[in-house]
């Protein structure tokens, strides 16, 4: 018999991708916000959202560098677990209700992969880096502090996607001034089988959960982005008309769980 809550299943179970949740990450996150062309946010929304007028286009770009576990001490492995990943999300509503959604993420490990696909998180395998700060001052370290300086890139398929750049100025106390819009994805799994290839296996909305969610040392200051043009992709439809504040921060959350907003089959 075999067993493993993801493929591969073996006897054993210890080739499986991923761990049966709870899945716990901690992670630094830089990111800038910014307001792209609302035609495009509104023509990436799926089934089931709508744009949000207020938001005028809102988006952001967001880079993490992530450690993962799971109940054993996954973090251990970090050749496994530890990995970057790069998304833009764009404000939306549902049903009336505030919310975000993750068009594009990318990622350049093999078990996040998976389990953003799990989840809903549309990833695909990309390069990602971002300034990473130390504790021993050094003119590399990049304090967080007023005038520190972070920058950030994205790349696919040999082809720069992305370029972010940002330099703190002020802390803010309450993080729910920059993020207080719950997360929602597409879980979407295609068929195969001839003649019901436009009869998706799964076709649901849901919606994130997150348990013991932390944010803490949130610095914002000036953000700059730069999307050039890249052949085969639709990244750049979600370019920058206006860019807003750059930020950076540390993050913290457990995933046990996940809401189905809409089953579309």
């Amino acid at each position: 018999m075999v067993t493993g809550y993801a493929v591969p299943r073996t006897p054993l179970g210890l080739s499986s991708i991923d761990p049966p949740p709870p899945w716990h990450y901690s992670s630094d996150v830089v990111g800038v916000e910014y307001w792209a062309d609302p035609k495009a946010v509104a023509d990436i929304l799926p089934e089931g959202l709508a744009p949000d007028p207020g938001a005028n286009g809102r988006a952001t770009i967001m880079f993490l560098d992530w450690q993962f576990t799971g109940e054993n001490d996954e973090y251990l492995d970090p050749a496994r677990y530890q990995y970057r990943e790069a998304f833009i999300l764009v404000d939306a509503l549902w049903e009336k209700q505030p919310v975000t959604f993750c068009p594009f993420i990318f990622v350049d490990n093999d078990a996040a992969f998976a389990r953003g696909w799990i989840q809903g998180y549309p990833k695909r395998i990309g390069s990602i880096f971002q300034t990473r700060s130390y504790e021993a001052p050094s003119p590399a370290a990049a304090p967080v502090r007023a005038g520190g300086k972070f920058g950030a890139s994205v790349s696919a398929c040999g082809q720069r996607l992305a370029d972010i750049r940002v330099t703190l100025q002020e802390k803010v106390e309450d993080p729910t001034t920059l993020f207080n819009r719950p997360t929602t994805m597409l879980r979407y799994f295609p068929t195969l089988v001839a003649g019901r290839h436009d009869k998706p296996a799964v076709n649901e909305l849901t919606l994130s959960l997150t348990d013991n969610l932390a944010l803490v040392n949130l610095w914002i200051g000036d953000g700059e982005i730069y999307m050039p043009d890249a052949r085969g992709e639709d990244f750049r439809s979600l370019r920058p008309e206006r860019v807003g504040r750059g930020f950076r921060y540390g993050l913290a959350y457990s995933v046990t769980d996940l809401k189905i907003l809409k089953d579309f089959r």
